[in-house]
């Protein structure tokens, strides 16, 4: 620290606390909202890549900054419900309920205990079964197409939709490739990061083929970096080199506080707004809706 710094009154905490302050009380920059609805898919069949962690936290980003976001938690482990505050007990109404056709999105969805433009529709055990279930059901693969049709969601009237998918390439995974017009793939900075990524693509290339001509992949986030290691920077530079703009500018760091905020039932961006991770998905959320709105005027 220097004599200035000291004359200023900084410190650690001082710094953490203005941060803080900046995610809670966003300024008057308003965040784009899109021309028309965004839904994406956040997909990655390998688990432990902060994909259930960045579809969260980039759903609150943009809540923060007043865009109206609705969660579809794909996975049985109800990860993304619990992060978000929502209630997945068994016999709550629930995706699963909404993919056999028994309710509508709007009556499963739930606000969000951490933001009234937060909205998440849950996962409960009995997804689990949905995979068996969904084999012999009619147009199997585009039953979450169906329920998220635009007459649908227009009851919530949110302008981004995020999938969370379970880490496989199963029917629910599929489903939420049908149902998507974008897909978002985490990456870690870690070794193995491309290992099976190239199965994933091929999965979407066939849904792309045969059931969604407009699927598009459409960001790449780089996740868990840890900036004192080389190895960080070399899965870095050829996740940029492979994908070029779809990447991110923005890193997701390793952090403490972005693996406790779901044990609290929190996303990052409640449990510690002023840390780095919460400070980093807010550039990342913020970054996704800016080129959002430029990929629309090309």
């Amino acid at each position: 620290m220097t004599t200035s710094d000291q004359f200023s009154g900084w410190t650690p905490i001082a710094e953490e606390a203005a941060r803080a302050t900046k995610v809670l009380h966003p300024d008057a920059q308003q965040l784009p909202q899109p021309a028309r609805r965004r839904i994406l898919t956040v997909a990655n069949q390998k688990g432990g890549v902060g994909k259930t962690t960045s579809t969260v936290n980039l759903a609150a980003a943009l809540a923060i900054h007043g865009l109206k976001v609705l969660v579809i938690d794909l996975d049985p482990q109800g990860n993304a419900s619990t992060a978000l505050g929502v209630e997945h007990r068994s016999g709550t109404p629930s995706i699963y309920e909404v993919l056999i056709g028994e309710i509508s999105v709007s009556d499963a969805a739930a606000v969000s205990s951490q933001s009234d433009n937060l909205y998440c529709v849950p996962a409960t055990i009995d997804l689990a079964g949905a995979e068996i279930e969904l084999v012999s059901m009619p147009n199997r693969e585009g039953r979450l197409k169906e329920a998220l049709s635009p007459e649908a969601l227009d009851e919530l009237r949110p302008d981004y939709v995020f999938i969370d998918c379970p880490p496989s390439l199963g029917l629910l995974t599929v489903n939420a490739l049908v149902a998507a017009r974008e897909v978002l793939i985490p990456i870690q900075c870690e070794y193995y990061a491309l290992e099976g990524l190239g199965q994933l693509l091929r999965n979407i290339e066939l849904v792309q083929a045969h059931l969604n001509p407009t699927l598009d992949v459409s960001t790449i986030l780089l996740t868990m970096y840890d900036g004192r290691t080389k190895l960080a920077d070399q899965v870095t530079a050829e996740v940029r080199s492979h994908f070029g703009d779809h990447v991110l500018k923005t890193v997701i760091p390793r952090s403490v506080k972005v693996s406790e905020a779901p044990g609290f039932g929190q996303t990052v961006l409640a449990y510690d707004p002023g840390s780095r991770g919460a400070m980093s998905y807010l550039d990342a959320g913020r970054e996704l809706a800016i080129r959002g709105t430029q990929m629309e005027r090309t």
